[in-house]
C-alpha cells in the first residue's frame, strides 16, 4: 500500500467526517425541536382539548379532540426517538465512518464504481450514497468471496458483478490507522488486528470481520429452521446478533424488535451482549432464559434454578427418569393423555364462596362432558365457562334472599353503608334492602367469576399427578432402563415435592404443556423469529414446547454440542431429534469449524480435550502455551493465582478465575481477598459483569470470553468423571490469549487426552 493511496483515502475520509459533523448538527436541532414540541403539547394538552360532555355528540367531539392531541404527542415522540437514533449512529460514524471499500463492475455496465461500507448508510444532499449500510444487498459482496466474479442476492433476484478491489480500513477517531488490500473475504491481517484487541465486559460487534460462512447465517431468509453448530469461539453468537440486526433492516416496517425473542443461557450473558444491537442502531430484541420463560407462569411454585440444576447431585435412576421426561417420547405421552381427557378424567375444583360450594366439581364435570365428541379440549373448556357463568348469574339472583346475605347487611358499618349508597336514592325501604343485598352478592361472587374466566376451576396439579401415575401405560419404561417400581417411587417423591411447592425443570415443561392442551392455548402468534443460544443444554421436549408456543416463527438454533454442561452425552443426537419437529425441506444446517476467540496454542489444547475427533480449526494467532501448575498445598496454589493475576493485570489482560462450583468460588474469593488480591465474585446470574478480575462458578461461564482464564482446582479429585469432559472444555475455551490451570496433588485424568507438547507443567 503506497503512501499516496493512504493519503488519498485520508483526504476522502476527512471530507466524509466533515459532512457527518454537519448532519449531526442538523439532527441535534431536530432532536431539540421534537423534544420541545412534545413538552409543549404535554403542558398544554387539556388547554387544546375541547371538553364537552353535555350530550352524545359533544362527548364524541371531545373524544376525537383528545385522540388528535394524543396522536400529535405520539408523532412528536416518534420523531424525537427517530432523530435520536440517527444522531447516535452519526456520532459513531464520526469516529469510524466505514471499514471497507469495494471496486466492482456490474455485468453489462461499461464503468467500474466504488462503494464504501459502514455501520449505517450515509448520503449527500442529492441522496447519493457515500456510505452503504453493511446490511444492504450490495454490501454482501464484501463478505461473500474473493475478487473476481461474484453473484449476490437482491430483492429483485441475483446480480452478477466483477470485483477488482477489496480494501479494508482500521479507522479510529477519524484517522486511518491501517488499510489492507486483500483477495480474501476478510484478510487475515485485518482479523489479527481486531482479534488481538483486549476483551471487555461487553461483547463487541463483528461487522468488520464477518466471514463468508457467518455471512450465510446472517443473511439467510429461507430456512424455517437454521441450525448453527459452531466450535467454541467460532463467532456463532456474534453472527446471530448481526443476523437479528440484518433481519430488522431487511424487513423494516414489517418487523420490529418486539417480534424477535432470544433465549440465552443466563442473565449474565444477556448483560454481556446487551450493547451489540444498540451499537448497530437497532433496539434490543426480547431476551430471557428458558427458566424465566416458564417460571413466570408458575408464580406459586418454586421452580428449580440453574444453580440448583448444576449443583444438585442425582442418582443413576433419577438420571434415567430425567432423560425420559426430557424426550420426545414423553412429549407424545402428554399429547396422548390429553386426547384421553376429551372423554373422561378431567379434574375440577369446587367453586366456593368461603367454605360453601356454589358449583360443585361433580356439576362442573357434568357440564364439561355434556358436549358432543366434536368438541376438543379448548372448545369444551370455552363452552363450560359460558355455561358456568350463566349458572352463576342465575344463582346470584336467588342468593340475595339467603340468610348469610341478611346477616352481612345487618353487620355493615356506617362507612360501608355510605360507600355502598353513594349517589343512590330509593323510594321504599324494601328497594334499598334489595339493592344492598344485590351488592353484597355481587361482591361475594366476583372472585368466582374471575376464577371461571381464568380457568381456576381446573386442577392442573391434580391432573399432572394423575398423568404421572398412568405414565407406565403410555410409555415403555424399559426403553429408558426403568421399572414400574422405580417410576412409582419417583411419583411418590414428586407428589411430596409438589406439596412443598417445588418443581424440577424437567417437570415444568410437560406440566405447562399439559395445561396448555387442557386450555386450548395456541401460543404467541405474533412472534416472527426465535433464537435459542447454547442449544446443547436444551432438551428435545423443551424445543418441541417452544416450537408449539411460537407457531408462526422461524427458528435459529445455535450451540456447540461439545459444551453440553446440563444434558451431557444426550446432546449428541439432539440435531436428529430437533429435525423431527421441522420440515426437512426448510431446514439448513451450518457448521462453523474455525475458532477465532483463542490463540492457536489455546485452541489446540482445548481441541485435545475432546474425544470425538471433532473438526476444529485454529486461527493462526500466536500466544503462550497453556500452563498447568500442580502444588501439594492449596495455599501455594492461591499464591500462584495471585502472581498470575498480577502478571495479567500488568499486561492489561482481563482475567476470570473459573471454579467448578459456587462453594469453591466463594472459598477462593475469601482466600484471595484475605491475601490482598481484589476480585469480584459472580455468585448469581443476575449480577453485572464488573470491571477487574472476576471469580465465576463454571455453570455461569457459558458464552463469555476473557483475555486470560485461570482454571481453579482442575484436579483428579474435582474432575474425575467422563461426564465432566464437556464442562472442562467449556471452561478452557473461554480464554482468548492466556490459559492457566491449577490443581493440588494430581491433575484431572481428563487432561490425559491432550498431547504433552501442547502445554507446559510447573510442579513442586
Amino acid at each position: 500500500m503506497t503512501d499516496v493511496q493512504k493519503s488519498l483515502e485520508q483526504s476522502r475520509l476527512n471530507e466524509i467526517v466533515a459532512l457527518v459533523k454537519t448532519a449531526e448538527k442538523h439532527f441535534e436541532g431536530a432532536v431539540k425541536r421534537a423534544k420541545s414540541e412534545e413538552q409543549e403539547i404535554n403542558e398544554n394538552f387539556f388547554n387544546d382539548v375541547r371538553l364537552n360532555f353535555n350530550n352524545d355528540s359533544a362527548m364524541t367531539e371531545t373524544a376525537v379532540s383528545i385522540e388528535q392531541q394524543r396522536q400529535m404527542l405520539q408523532e412528536r415522540n416518534h420523531s424525537w426517538q427517530q432523530s435520536s437514533r440517527q444522531l447516535a449512529t452519526l456520532q459513531k460514524m464520526e469516529k469510524t465512518p466505514y471499514f471497507a471499500r469495494i471496486d466492482f463492475k456490474e455485468k453489462g455496465e461499461p464503468k467500474s464504481e466504488s462503494i464504501y461500507i459502514g455501520l449505517g448508510s450515509f448520503t449527500d444532499s442529492d441522496d447519493h450514497f457515500l456510505i452503504y449500510d453493511w446490511r444492504a444487498p450490495i454490501s454482501s459482496i464484501y463478505y461473500e468471496g474473493r475478487t473476481g466474479d461474484v453473484t449476490y442476492q437482491t430483492p429483485d433476484g441475483p446480480q452478477d458483478v466483477n470485483i477488482s478491489l477489496k480494501r479494508q480500513f482500521l479507522i479510529e477517531d477519524g484517522q486511518i490507522k491501517a488499510l489492507f488490500d486483500t483477495q480474501e473475504t476478510i484478510g487475515d491481517q485485518m482479523l489479527l488486528e481486531v482479534l488481538g484487541e483486549k476483551s471487555d465486559t461487553q461483547m463487541k460487534t463483528i461487522v468488520t470481520t464477518i466471514q463468508r460462512e457467518q455471512n450465510q447465517i446472517i443473511r439467510n431468509t429461507d430456512a424455517d429452521l437454521l441450525f448453527v453448530q459452531g466450535a467454541a469461539g467460532s463467532g456463532k453468537t456474534s453472527a446471530i446478533l448481526q443476523r437479528i440486526a440484518f433481519l430488522l433492516y431487511r424487513y423494516r416496517g414489517n418487523l420490529d424488535s418486539s417480534q424477535v425473542i432470544m433465549f440465552s443461557p443466563n442473565q449474565l450473558f444477556n448483560d454481556y451482549i446487551a450493547d451489540v444491537l444498540p451499537e448497530l442502531g437497532e433496539q434490543n430484541m426480547i431476551q430471557m432464559t428458558y427458566f424465566q420463560y416458564v417460571a413466570r407462569r408458575l408464580p406459586n411454585l418454586d421452580v428449580q434454578s440453574l444453580f440448583d440444576q448444576f449443583e444438585t447431585p442425582i442418582s443413576e435412576t433419577d438420571g434415567r427418569i430425567s432423560r425420559l421426561k426430557e424426550s420426545l417420547v414423553f412429549y407424545k405421552a402428554v399429547k396422548k393423555y390429553a386426547r384421553f381427557l376429551e372423554t373422561e378424567g378431567m379434574r375440577f375444583r369446587d367453586l366456593k364462596v368461603g367454605d360453601r360450594p356454589i358449583i360443585t366439581k361433580e356439576k362442573i364435570a357434568e357440564v364439561y362432558y355434556s358436549f358432543n365428541e366434536n368438541y376438543h379440549l379448548g372448545n369444551r373448556l370455552d363452552g363450560t365457562k359460558e355455561k358456568l357463568l350463566r349458572s352463576l348469574s342465575h344463582k346470584m339472583s336467588h342468593e340475595t334472599k339467603a340468610e348469610w346475605v341478611a346477616e352481612r347487611a345487618e353487620n355493615l358499618s356506617d362507612e360501608e353503608l355510605r360507600e355502598l349508597m353513594a349517589g343512590k336514592d330509593f323510594k321504599t325501604g324494601g328497594d334499598e334492602n334489595q339493592y344492598i343485598a344485590k351488592q353484597i352478592v355481587l361482591k361475594a361472587f366476583k372472585p368466582l367469576q374471575k376464577s371461571i374466566q381464568r380457568n381456576r376451576f381446573l386442577s392442573i396439579q391434580a391432573q399432572y399427578v394423575q398423568f404421572m401415575r398412568v405414565v407406565p401405560q403410555l410409555v415403555k419404561l424399559a426403553d429408558f432402563g426403568l421399572t414400574e417400581a422405580d417410576w412409582q417411587a419417583h411419583v411418590t417423591n414428586f407428589v411430596a415435592q409438589l406439596k412443598a411447592k417445588k418443581i424440577t425443570l424437567a417437570d415444568v415443561t410437560p406440566y405447562l404443556h399439559l395445561y396448555d392442551l387442557m386450555t386450548g392455548k395456541h401460543g404467541e402468534r405474533d412472534m416472527r423469529f426465535v433464537f435459542i443460544d447454547e442449544i446443547q443444554d436444551y432438551t428435545p421436549y423443551e424445543l418441541a414446547f417452544l416450537k408449539l408456543h411460537f407457531p408462526k416463527a422461524r427458528f435459529t438454533l445455535l450451540g456447540d454440542l461439545n459444551q453440553a454442561i446440563f444434558t451431557k452425552g444426550n446432546s449428541s443426537n439432539l440435531l436428529q431429534q430437533v429435525q423431527q419437529l421441522f420440515d426437512a425441506q426448510n431446514t439448513k444446517v451450518v457448521q462453523l469449524t474455525r475458532s477465532y476467540r483463542s490463540t492457536q496454542q489455546v485452541t489446540d489444547f482445548t481441541k485435545g480435550l475432546l474425544k470425538g475427533g471433532q473438526k476444529i480449526e485454529a486461527f493462526n494467532r500466536v500466544g503462550d502455551k497453556p500452563n498447568l501448575i500442580v502444588r501439594q498445598q492449596e495455599a501455594d496454589l492461591v499464591a500462584d493465582v495471585q502472581r498470575q493475576v498480577a502478571a495479567n493485570t500488568a499486561e492489561q489482560l482481563t482475567t476470570a478465575i473459573i471454579a467448578k462450583t459456587l462453594e469453591q468460588a466463594q472459598a477462593l474469593t475469601e482466600q484471595l481477598k484475605a491475601a490482598g488480591t481484589q476480585v469480584t465474585l459472580i455468585r448469581s446470574e443476575n449480577q453485572r459483569l464488573a470491571a477487574g478480575t472476576l471469580v465465576v462458578p463454571s455453570f455461569l461461564a457459558k458464552g463469555l470470553e476473557f483475555d486470560a482464564i485461570i482454571g481453579w482446582q482442575i484436579s483428579a479429585a474435582n474432575y474425575n468423571h467422563e461426564d465432566q469432559r464437556q464442562l472442562l472444555y467449556t471452561i478452557c475455551s473461554r480464554a482468548m490469549h492466556r490459559l492457566t490451570l491449577l490443581a493440588t496433588d494430581e491433575l484431572s485424568p481428563l487432561l490425559e487426552t491432550v498431547s504433552a507438547d501442547l502445554y507446559t507443567v510447573n510442579r513442586d
